[in-house]
């Protein structure tokens, strides 16, 4: 499929092919990186802290949304969503936060490369702020019932905890944010839901009465059962 000024619907020019492209321009040293994105100003070199700062504690403590980033000793990094109320990531303290592991799909990639490896990095989104806050470090798992009843949310403690040790933190800029009108309504695109009935029937032999009994199950996890796989 073309697009407009005789390119392809991927933004390449007719002509030429992705792997041409890669050839022809790939940038595979820092030093050709460099050429496009010069070394960062002193001052943005002073926002990165090994530590959480008063505004970052702050945000946490406000923040409902979250990405976490894993790698284990191989095969592809991970990145995973993690959301709760408002507050849901507990600040230790500077250096060291404690966020819950939820009822989910029980894939558990992210949380066997932390095993493998403990590397662990997040960005976290507080709605209507476009700044956002990094971290990384290194993570651990834990199953300490006391500690799991802390994050108990109608009535069910959390079936993990885990606890980060903050080696890097700092905000990010709002600029992607703002390109990307994320927080404003008006530009939103009309809501759409993804049916997980048709992924799985297609790749089982169902029929559509399978996928719709599917989707009816994933919808019931997103009312009844948000805190349990029950």
């Amino acid at each position: 499929m073309l697009g407009s000024a005789g390119t392809q619907a991927h933004g390449l020019p007719e002509h030429q092919k992705p792997d041409e492209i890669a050839i022809m321009s790939q940038v595979k040293t820092v030093e050709q990186l460099r050429t496009v994105l010069p070394e960062p100003r002193e001052t943005t070199m002073a926002k990165i802290l090994p530590f959480l700062d008063e505004q970052a504690i702050d945000f946490l403590r406000t923040c409902p949304f979250g990405l976490m980033a894993t790698a284990g000793r191989e095969g592809p990094i991970e990145v995973s969503s993690k959301g709760d109320e408002p507050g849901f990531v507990h600040v230790e303290n500077e250096r060291t936060v404690l966020l819950p592991e939820r009822a989910g799909n029980h894939l558990a990639f992210g949380l066997q490369n932390i095993i493998e490896t403990g590397r662990i990095g997040m960005i976290f989104l507080r709605p209507r702020t476009g700044e956002t806050l990094r971290l990384s470090g290194r993570a651990e798992i834990f199953d300490d019932a006391e500690l799991l009843a802390a994050f108990a949310k109608s009535g069910r403690p959390a079936l993990l905890a885990i606890r980060i040790h903050i080696e890097r933190c700092y905000f990010h800029c709002a600029r992607s944010v703002i390109r990307s009108h994320l927080w404003e309504p008006e530009h939103w695109p009309e809501a759409k839901r993804i049916s997980f009935g048709k992924i799985f029937a297609a790749r089982t032999g169902g029929d559509e009465d399978q996928a719709a009994k599917i989707d009816a199950f994933v919808e019931k996890g997103y009312t009844t059962n948000l805190w349990s796989n029950s």
